[in-house]
C-alpha cells in the first residue's frame, strides 16, 4: 500500500501544469528623464519647457486638477501663435469661459520631447500677479495621462517614466482614484461631524483644503461656534471672496492631519459638481509626500516625506496684495483683520516688508506666514504718493470665537 500510495504522489505530481506559474506580464516602465521643479506659495510646482521652435523657456505649473493643458493668451499673442476659436468652455471657481485652442505643438523638457500638444487658451494674468512672474501655461492631463510621473519633494525632482509595469518603494501607501481627467480621492474629514466624501486630488492649488458652501451647510461639518474669517483667493476668472477655518482631522488613507487650514468657498459655477464632491486637497497638503502619478493602472502611490511633519500656515492678516505693472499692490483689506488695524489702504504700494526691498512677491507672502510676528511695512500711498510705515502684527485662524 505504502509503495502504491507513494505512486500515486508521484503521478500527480508529474501530471501538474509545468507552467502553472508563469504569466505574461508588461515590460518594466523605463526612467526616461528628471528635472528640477521649484515650488511657489502653497506648494504649488513649477516647471520650466520650451515650446516647438521658440527659443525661450516657459514657465508651466504642474496641475492634477486640470483635464487638459493649456497656454496664457499673453505668451500666445507674445509668441504669435496661431489658434482657433471653438465652442469648448472651461469652468474654474470664479467663472466659466469659452476658449480658443492652438493645436498640435510640442513641449521640450530636458531630456523629452512631448509632442501632439493641443493647448487650450487661458489669461493667466491673476497667477502672474499672486507669483509674481510670467506663468505660461498649465501642464495637466494631457501630459500625465502618457507617462509615469514621479514629483519627489525632497530634491525638488520631476521623474518622469515610460508606461509599463512599476514596483512601488515600500512605507508607502495606494490611492486608486477615479478618474476622468482630474483624480478624486474618497477621504474622511471629521469636525464637529465625521464624514466621508469626494475630493479632487489637485496639486494646482496652492492650500491644503477648498470645501464648498452646500457641503459644509449639509453634512453640519463644524458647529455654530466656529470661529471663521473672511479672505480672498484666485482662481479661472479672477478672485473669489471666500471663508477660512480649521478642520480638526483630515485624513488620505491611513495617514491623518489635524488641525489643516480649510478654505470655504460658494460653488457658484458647480465646479464640483456637488453633492457629487464635497471640494479639493491641494497641494500645501500633499507636498507633504512624495508622489507617483500612474494614470494608466488608475494608481496614485504617496510615500510621506521629510515635509510631512511642517506646521501648517495658520496665519490670517487680511491684507490682499498682487504684482501690478512691477510694483507690490495692496488690493483688498478683509474688515476687522490685522490689516485694517494695521491702517493699509486699497492702492497702497508695498516698498518694503522688514527692510527687505527686494519686491519679490513670494519672500513676502512668506514673511507673512510667522504667526504672532510683528512686521513693519513701507508703503506708498495712492491719494498723494507720500511714504508711510505701517506695523501689523499676524494674527492666526486657531484662535477660537469668544
Amino acid at each position: 500500500m505504502l509503495a502504491i500510495f507513494t505512486a500515486i504522489i508521484l503521478t500527480c505530481s508529474f501530471i501538474q501544469p509545468a507552467a502553472a506559474q508563469e504569466y505574461f506580464s508588461r515590460p518594466a516602465a523605463q526612467l526616461i528623464t528628471n528635472f528640477k521643479f521649484r515650488q511657489y506659495s502653497g506648494g504649488v510646482v513649477m516647471v520650466r519647457a520650451k515650446l516647438d521652435q521658440y527659443p525661450d523657456s516657459l514657465n508651466f505649473i504642474l496641475d492634477t486638477g486640470s483635464g487638459g493643458i493649456s497656454l496664457d493668451s499673453g505668451t500666445v499673442d507674445r509668441l504669435k501663435i496661431p489658434s482657433e476659436a471653438t465652442d469648448r468652455t472651461i469652468r474654474g471657481i470664479a467663472g466659466i469661459k469659452k476658449v480658443r485652442f492652438a493645436n498640435n505643438h510640442s513641449l521640450h523638457f530636458p531630456g523629452l520631447t512631448v509632442d501632439s500638444l493641443n493647448f487650450h487658451i487661458n489669461d493667466y494674468e491673476i497667477l502672474h500677479s499672486v507669483y509674481g512672474e510670467n506663468i505660461d501655461g498649465i501642464i495637466g492631463y494631457s501630459f500625465f495621462s502618457r507617462y509615469i510621473v514621479k514629483l519627489d519633494y525632497d530634491t525638488n525632482r520631476v521623474y518622469i517614466y515610460s508606461k509599463g509595469y512599476m514596483k512601488y518603494p515600500k512605507g508607502g501607501y495606494l490611492v486608486k482614484p477615479n478618474l476622468a481627467t482630474i483624480p478624486v480621492t474618497i477621504n474622511r474629514i471629521r469636525d464637529e461631524a465625521d464624514i466621508t466624501t469626494r475630493f479632487f486630488f489637485d496639486t494646482g492649488a496652492g492650500l491644503s483644503l477648498l470645501l464648498t458652501e452646500d457641503f459644509v451647510g449639509d453634512s453640519s461639518l463644524y458647529s455654530k461656534k466656529k470661529k471663521i474669517y473672511m479672505t480672498q483667493a484666485e482662481g479661472l476668472g479672477g478672485k473669489a471672496f471666500m471663508k477660512i477655518t480649521t478642520t480638526k482631522e483630515f485624513r488620505i488613507g491611513p495617514y491623518r492631519f489635524r488641525k489643516v487650514p480649510t478654505f470655504i468657498f460658494e460653488d457658484e459655477f458647480n465646479v464640483t459638481s456637488y453633492p457629487y464632491l464635497g471640494g479639493l486637497i491641494g497641494n500645501d497638503l500633499l507636498r507633504r509626500f512624495n508622489v507617483i502619478l500612474n494614470y494608466e493602472r488608475r494608481d496614485i502611490y504617496l510615500v510621506p516625506n521629510r515635509h510631512y511633519r511642517d506646521a501648517f500656515d495658520y496665519a490670517y492678516t487680511g491684507l490682499g496684495f498682487y504684482f501690478i505693472n512691477g510694483q507690490v499692490t495692496v488690493t483688498d483689506i478683509m474688515p476687522g483683520s490685522p490689516a485694517e488695524k494695521a491702517g493699509f489702504l486699497e492702492g497702497d504700494i508695498i516698498i518694503a516688508v522688514n527692510n527687505n526691498m527686494s519686491r519679490n512677491i513670494q519672500e513676502y507672502r512668506n514673511m507673512l506666514q510667522q504667526v504672532g510676528i510683528r512686521l513693519k511695512f513701507l508703503v506708498v500711498r495712492k491719494k498723494d504718493g507720500d511714504l508711510e510705515e505701517l506695523y501689523m502684527r499676524v494674527g492666526s485662524i486657531l484662535k477660537k470665537k469668544k
